[in-house]
């Protein structure tokens, strides 16, 4: 018979791993409050894949899909009817394998087209424009660190993808430079309502040849490695283009008028017959997604080159195994109206 009463609440089990448990939740909870609560950022606290500090830097849309449902980026054509002339529009493109424009690092610099997320209340900054008269006015929330494609020094499209996420409305621009003195200069810009299917006026750029917006069709580690799946079409693009777009683009960056060449806007369809089963686990879910939403053709630029963003998760290795996917494995969607 016991001569004193407990000392200690962990003398009665229940009770006290009851309160390890609770103490462990309080002080997690104040750990978080802490990390955020402090000096927070306007730009959404998403993982960069980096292993570092959250950041909106090519992070997580955490299964939220641009544009509604009836939107031509999210149309399932995997029923759709081929059109009559693709064996040579395919040809057209070139005879070559897949390759995936993105992954880790390229020549110095994250590997892909990079985006950052921002809540509704990150600082407007002033964009000027080359093509002003095709260009959506600024200004753009645009924070200072924005990724640029192919990093700061970088020669290329330097194309920066913005996308608000308590607005819903992606901002891109092209060749796009920061002024010392703040804001930017661009080459050309546009802005999308993310939740509208309003589309550009017919004949205008934007951030991207072919008049469309680039972040949507973009391949994302989010999408392809963490969800396991991509429900939209993807963007691609072909090195001579035809004087001529089709919905839903609405430019054209061409002067050849020769009905063998691929008009803007074109989409592909990886055929159902292709075995997917060799490739690697996000490697398959980047065919699968070719084979149900396809790939629509964004600018003009190397052959078959898959659009995606940068991320240091992505295994290079196999996402070079899209390489073996022939561009015989694609047929062309029936190509409705073409505008000239």
């Amino acid at each position: 018979m016991p001569t004193s009463h407990p000392s200690s609440i962990d003398s009665i089990p229940q009770l006290g791993t009851f309160v390890r448990q609770l103490a462990a939740a309080l002080l997690v909870l104040l750990l978080l409050t802490t990390l955020y609560g402090c000096g927070a950022s306007t730009l959404a606290a998403v993982d960069d894949g980096s292993g570092g500090s959250p950041s909106g830097a090519n992070g997580s849309l955490g299964g939220r899909r641009p544009f509604p449902a009836d939107n031509a980026w999210n149309a399932d054509v995997s029923q759709d009817p081929v059109d009559p002339n693709s064996q040579q529009l395919i040809a057209s493109c070139g005879n070559r394998g897949l390759h995936a424009d993105f992954g880790t690092v390229w020549n110095g610099a994250p590997n892909g087209i990079p985006y950052v997320l921002v809540h509704g209340d990150q600082a407007k900054v002033p964009v000027t424009f080359d093509y002003a008269d095709e260009s959506d006015p600024g200004p753009y929330p645009i924070p200072a660190n924005a990724p640029i494609e192919g990093g700061a020094s970088s020669s290329g499209d330097r194309h920066v993808l913005v996308v608000d996420v308590d607005n819903w409305k992606l901002y891109e621009l092209f060749a796009a430079y920061p002024k010392s003195g703040g804001g930017w200069t661009a080459g050309s810009g546009a802005v999308f309502d993310l939740a509208s299917n309003a589309s550009r006026p017919s004949g205008w750029t934007s951030a991207d040849a072919a008049g469309l917006p680039i972040f949507p069709g973009l391949t994302r580690y989010d999408e392809a490695v963490e969800r396991g799946v991509i429900d939209h079409a993807l963007r691609f693009t072909c090195p001579r283009t035809r004087r001529a777009y089709v919905d839903p683009a609405r430019h054209y960056a061409s002067n050849d008028t020769s009905s063998a060449l691929p008009p803007m806007g074109m989409r592909v369809r990886l055929k159902a017959s292709f075995d997917t089963t060799s490739f690697a686990p996000e490697v398959r879910v980047i065919l699968r997604s070719m084979m149900k939403y396809g790939m629509l053709l964004a600018d003009n630029g190397s052959a078959w080159y898959v659009s995606g963003a940068p991320d240091s998760r992505w295994s290079d290795d196999n996402l070079s195994q899209l390489s073996r996917v022939p561009s015989t494995a694609f047929e062309v969607v029936r190509l409705g109206t073409v505008h000239r």
